[in-house]
């Protein structure tokens, strides 16, 4: 718990975090990266060029301000980032690096404005933060079975385009074996040396198949880059690279995006883009157990071109009895058929979608939602304007999260 000492300068530090938030974990990054280089292969640098983590981290810091006595708003937040540390290998030696940097940043940004009492209190407050942290990885590694960072070969089985922009993988051991257990909606790391510099990265990637298979499957879209965002090296890799027989280096499975699948509640799956891949394998797990339990799912894509992974969605049709589906195409294509592949042109009204498939209302329904950052901010303001509980509301945003429902 935070000492009385050090809670009036947290508190005063909200205001100034939001106005100088960015500033400050942009100098940080840059700060540690100049005397770490090395963990530059723990950060995704599409991220970094883009601003969109550096944006992330400074969400993230003025939640953790402005909830520091609420730990139940904290929680879900905090075991969501545990498993993305877990999936990049975060070591207990990597917090006085980013902790050093850090009070180094807020230092030097703030000049006169960070005093020794502010400088104290936010030392105090981040170990307090690491410890917890921490903790919970050492837990998570132990669970899961693993060492932070350790990475298991797999040799691609099959490979197969799915529409325009979308690359279907299976991966088993090199004894042709599932690589493990996970369950649906988690993800794995995938390592990639790119080979323009050399530079090691790691991505995560939806499983996007059922756990009851003798393989992981992983559905990749390739980030072709526009409006001044970088192209994703990763993806796009993965694009040109992935053939039968290639050894690719991934983590075990986490994930904290897994619905419970032995209620009776309806389960309703909205997602947009290849936010659909975690929705897919709760699809084909719930196939798999053969599950009469009510489920409602949503998507919402650009046109059938850009619809992955089509076939498993009629697959499941065919095989849960309690399966209502709603399909949007934003820009459909001639050859898209309106009331047979998909149910309404243009953008999703979740309104509608949900007045249809579940008249009864959504006071006892348990939601997953997964999609881009604009597209997850406006469903969950609908489902909230829809009076459905906030702890009954799941997502997975692909790509650092804002946290503004904290801010």
């Amino acid at each position: 718990m935070l000492t009385t000492a050090a809670r009036p300068y947290i508190d005063a530090s909200v205001p100034v975090l939001r106005e100088h938030g960015l500033a400050l974990t942009s100098h940080f990054y840059r700060r540690m990266f100049a005397a770490h280089p090395e963990l530059r292969q723990l950060f995704n640098q599409g991220n970094q060029a883009s601003g969109v983590q550096q944006q992330s981290l400074a969400a993230a810091v003025l939640a953790y301000a402005a909830n520091i006595d609420n730990a139940a708003a904290l929680a879900p937040v905090m075991e969501r980032i545990v498993h993305k540390h877990a999936a990049v290998g975060i070591r207990p030696a990597h917090y006085p690096i980013v902790g050093r940097h850090l009070l180094g940043a807020i230092a030097e940004v703030l000049g006169d404005a960070a005093t020794p009492g502010l400088l104290a209190a936010w030392d105090e407050a981040y170990w307090l933060l690491a410890g917890e942290l921490i903790a919970a990885e050492a837990r998570l590694y132990q669970t899961v079975g693993t060492t932070p960072g350790a990475l298991q070969p797999l040799v691609i089985q099959r490979v197969e385009r799915d529409g325009d922009e979308v690359l279907s993988i299976w991966l088993q051991t090199p004894e042709g074996q599932s690589p493990g257990p996970f369950l649906p909606g988690q993800y794995i790391s995938v390592e990639a040396i790119l080979p323009e510099d050399g530079l090691r990265q790691l991505r995560q990637y939806s499983l996007s198949d059922a756990p009851q298979q003798p393989w992981w499957r992983i559905t990749v879209k390739r980030e072709d880059g526009h409006d001044g965002v970088a192209a994703g090296r990763v993806s796009n890799w993965l694009h040109a690279q992935a053939q039968v027989g290639m050894t690719l280096r991934c983590s075990p499975a986490f994930g904290d995006f897994h619905p419970d699948l032995a209620g009776e509640a309806p389960l309703v799956l909205v997602s947009a883009g290849v936010g659909v891949t975690p929705m897919v394998s709760v699809l084909n797990t719930l196939v798999a157990q053969r599950s009469t339990r009510p489920v409602v799912f949503v998507h919402a894509a650009r046109s059938g071109r850009h619809h992955a992974l089509r076939a498993d969605l009629a697959a499941a049709r065919q095989a849960l009895p309690g399966l209502r589906t709603w399909i949007c195409y934003e820009h459909p294509q001639d050859e898209d058929q309106l009331g047979t592949e998909f149910d309404r042109v243009g953008r999703l009204d979740l309104r509608v979608a949900l007045a249809r498939l579940l008249p009864d209302g959504l006071s006892e329904a348990d939601v997953q939602l997964c999609g881009p950052q604009a597209f997850m901010r406006a469903q969950w303001q609908a489902l909230l304007g829809l009076q459905v509980p906030a702890e009954r509301i799941h997502r997975e945003v692909f790509g650092p999260e804002l946290l503004d429902h904290l801010l």
